[in-house]
């Protein structure tokens, strides 16, 4: 019981918390995406690692988007850099509840630094979206985050926060913007899991704003 009361007062304080910079955009909905993952250590420098995600929107009762991501990591050029090459392969429903692949490769660069006693991490990626039925684009994503340098509570969760702009090369807009504040801690030595508030605001072709709020949960296994 001191368990399931520790998570809820997480989960609750990162709603509370996150919510306070949403305030300039009209709530547009509610939505839980779900994740599983796995890495596997080649050797010392290289890693290979397989996710799939679930999105449901419609408060968490309809499933819109599923994808599926191979990759692998190289590490051997320093501490403080990672290297990544990915595919993604994306089916995601349209306006007419029809369901639309994309085929999405991806560039990842990550720079690992501490400040300040806080681990800090800079990721760009960038991405080419293959889409069914729509124009073929470019797009780079910056996410940055902050892991605070303590544990909460008897599960050890260890809070951090994070931002993440998503650029469309085509036209060089910032067309997507969003907020994490989550905790992640580990189940057993080769298990953890993470439980996150997002805030996603995006820019329509029209030009006009509007924002989801997500819960997202994710198990991770190491190997």
């Amino acid at each position: 019981m001191r368990v399931r009361g520790s998570v809820g007062a997480v989960v609750a304080a990162i709603v509370v918390l996150s919510s306070s910079v949403c305030f300039a955009y009209s709530d547009e909905g509610f939505q839980w995406w779900t994740s599983a993952g796995v890495s596997m250590k080649i050797n010392e420098d290289w890693k290979c690692t397989f996710a799939e995600e679930l999105r449901l929107g419609d408060d968490g009762g309809n499933l819109y988007y599923e994808h599926s991501d191979l990759g692998f990591t190289y590490s051997g050029l320093a501490d403080w850099i990672d290297l990544g090459a990915n595919f993604r392969l994306i089916y995601e429903k349209d306006g007419n509840d029809d369901w639309r692949r994309e085929n999405r490769p991806h560039l990842n660069v990550t720079l690992k630094n501490k400040l300040f006693g806080l681990s800090v991490s800079n990721r760009g990626r960038f991405e080419y979206r293959d889409r069914d039925k729509k124009k073929d684009v470019w797009r780079y994503r910056h996410k940055v985050t902050v892991r605070l340098p303590f544990e909460l509570t008897a599960l050890k969760l260890k809070p951090y926060v994070a931002d993440e702009i998503f650029v469309t090369m085509n036209d060089d807009n910032v067309d997507r913007n969003r907020v994490y504040a989550g905790a992640s801690f580990g189940l057993t030595e080769t298990v953890s899991a993470d439980i996150f508030y997002m805030w996603q605001a995006s820019r329509s072709s029209s030009g006009e704003w509007s924002d989801i709020q997500v819960l997202g949960t994710a198990l991770k296994f190491a190997f």
